[in-house]
């Protein structure tokens, strides 16, 4: 059964940063954000085994599988490759998932983050592609594919290797097409060629395409008054040939209200708009910042318990706005309820999880000396 790309919805609902109160989901803005997106007339729910240390598909049970007909919303999840010991363990996740979403059937099913290394020899050494298509012919699996943060010399030799994959999902935003490590543009142009459908995620590269220096971000409403600056990254995605659907992964109502208004009536970006993109690409990466993404990957496995990501994003404010004093402000509050980077012990587990291939442990040194330093 192929993919109906008349009913995919060009706006999905990415699950891996829901609100939280007090450390646990926000589970009654998250059933207002569902019914703002269902309303709409979207329905497209992406999960995983992982996000929000396992309770994001138990969230997308209670919003969603208990409160609307099951074949009014599509819902994807993912089967991590770190989380596998053994064949088994294929299985033993699966119908863990179909237990905590409460679904009943995955409409799409993910091998999650294939790369080169461990990731996809686990796949391929449990046989999980082989293991995945039996269960869409059980009809517990609509469609199958994976989400990819490898080189593009093995995803094509992965495609080659499994022509029954239906779809991919990668990380592409208008900052990452020339980036060496992400290589976006590369992996986007060879599922092109093939002709596989395209779900985009990261297109607001974690939030870092949502909030701009003041010149950036006049520069954008001098063209869109009326638009928000991340409504730029979004239509630049959404107006790529491919591309069936866009993940945000929204935090509260006013991210979802806008995203929605992006993607009602949605305008492709016109030439002039591209040219007003490439200018804020080169602007941007002419500053210097780390490339962390916010997935939080990293973060369950810290042994001393640091929330990197929020250390990092620290650093990068500082970089933009060197003498705004409130992210000096919020790193003292992080450190209150968190490790601090100069707790890191370089043991490497947060590396071999991350996404972006960032060189965290040398980062985050370098974080505490600007941190962590006494004040003078």
């Amino acid at each position: 059964m192929s993919i109906d790309l008349n009913i995919m919805p060009k706006l999905g609902f990415g699950l891996m940063r829901l609100p939280e109160t007090d450390g646990k989901i926000d589970m009654d803005q998250v059933c207002r954000m569902v019914d703002l997106y269902m309303q709409s007339g979207m329905n497209y729910f992406d999960t995983a085994y992982i996000y929000h240390g396992g309770m994001s598909e138990v969230a997308a049970r209670e919003a969603l599988a208990k409160r609307y007909p099951r074949d009014s919303f599509m819902l994807a999840t993912k089967l991590p490759a770190w989380e596998m010991k053994s064949a088994a363990d294929n299985e033993r996740i699966f119908y863990d998932q179909l237990e905590k979403t409460g679904a009943g059937y995955f409409d799409f099913y993910l091998l999650h983050s294939i790369e080169d290394g461990y990731n996809h020899d686990a796949y391929e050494q449990y046989d999980s592609f082989r293991w995945c298509e039996k269960r869409k012919e059980e009809g517990l699996i609509k469609h199958f594919g994976f989400s990819y943060h490898g080189s593009p010399e093995l995803l094509m030799q992965v495609l080659d290797r499994h022509p029954e994959v239906e779809f991919v999902q990668i990380q592409l935003n208008y900052l990452d097409r020339t980036n060496p490590v992400v290589r976006s543009q590369k992996l986007y142009e060879i599922l092109r060629d093939r002709n596989i459908p395209i779900i985009v995620m990261e297109p607001v590269r974690g939030g870092m395409l949502s909030t701009m220096p003041a010149e950036i971000e006049a520069k954008l409403s001098a063209r869109q008054p009326d638009r928000s600056v991340t409504s730029w990254a979004l239509r630049f995605v959404a107006s790529l040939p491919g591309v069936m659907t866009v993940l945000s992964g929204m935090s509260d109502i006013s991210q979802m209200e806008d995203n929605i208004k992006t993607f009602t009536d949605f305008e492709p970006l016109a030439d002039d708009e591209l040219a007003i993109i490439d200018e804020v690409t080169k602007e941007l990466l002419s500053m210097p910042q780390i490339g962390c993404t916010s997935c939080r990957y990293c973060c369950d496995g810290c042994p001393m318990k640091i929330s990197i990501p929020d250390v990092f994003r620290t650093i990068n404010t500082l970089r933009r706005y060197p003498d705004d004093w409130r992210s000096k402000n919020f790193y003292s509050g992080l450190v209150q309820r968190s490790g601090k980077a100069s707790d890191c012990i370089a043991c490497g587990q947060c590396e071999s999880v991350c996404p972006q291939h960032l060189p965290i442990s040398k980062l985050m040194k370098e974080a505490a000396e600007i941190l962590d330093a006494p004040s003078e």
